[in-house]
């Protein structure tokens, strides 16, 4: 896999791994820079950023966080079976894109301040309703269920967990809000978080990246702002 040195996007892709019970290897940030600085033609597969899953045994190779997590959802069986939910837990990578692009808003275009992260707040509390609201239609509730309805945690379930807890851990106000706001869902998040194989990667990530969640100066000023 092709990711930063930093949580962020690639945490996806790790968490379903794990999930999974997949082993993987990483290439470091210089390899990664020098793809990206290169010929179109020697990538593995054309891309802008990564990250980038490359399966040598499929000999395939996928670019763009929610399509990596549509092919990892459907090789290894981590998607429901009815059609419509399948569409729903790939509705809700995208809505994790989504949610980490305005976080960082659009990946750094400008630097948060206390006064931009208080006009952000109602619509980052509109975000946390629509997993709420999804969860609570398929029967979630604080102390049981999944975001779909199904018996066991899927993919759309690691989505879920690893979106909100990796900010929640990094950022008390996205903390204290997404408990006030969605409380079923952090019931879910904390759960699903919880188990084993989620646990170790955040053990794991903890000890190689510390507090960053992503790099550059947006993510100085998320720490500053929404740390605070």
């Amino acid at each position: 896999m092709l990711y930063w040195s930093v949580p962020f996007r690639g945490q996806f892709v790790r968490a379903v791994l794990a999930f999974a019970e997949k082993s993987w290897t990483e290439a470091g940030d210089d390899q990664i820079a020098e793809l990206m600085g290169g010929d179109v033609a020697d990538m593995p597969v054309p891309f802008m950023g990564p990250p980038v899953l490359i399966d040598n045994g499929a000999d395939v190779a996928i670019s763009q966080m929610p399509a990596i997590i549509l092919y990892l959802g459907e090789t290894l069986e981590l998607l429901p079976a009815d059609p419509a939910k399948r569409a729903l837990a790939i509705k809700v990578a995208n809505d994790a894109n989504d949610v980490i692009d305005e976080l960082t808003i659009d990946g750094g275009r400008e630097m948060w301040t206390e006064a931009s992260w208080e006009e952000f707040v109602p619509r980052l509390k509109k975000w946390m309703s629509l997993w709420e609201d999804l969860g609570r239609r398929h029967g979630l509730t604080a102390e049981a269920g999944t975001l779909l309805g199904e018996t066991q945690p899927g993919l759309a379930d690691v989505v879920t967990a690893t979106l909100w807890t990796t900010m929640c851990e990094r950022f008390s106000k996205v903390k204290a809000l997404f408990e006030q706001s969605a409380p079923a869902t952090a019931g879910l998040a904390a759960r699903v978080s919880a188990l084993p194989a989620l646990a170790q990667l955040a053990e794991r990530t903890r000890a190689e990246y510390g507090d960053a969640y992503c790099g550059g100066d947006i993510g100085a000023s998320m720490a500053k702002v929404l740390d605070a």
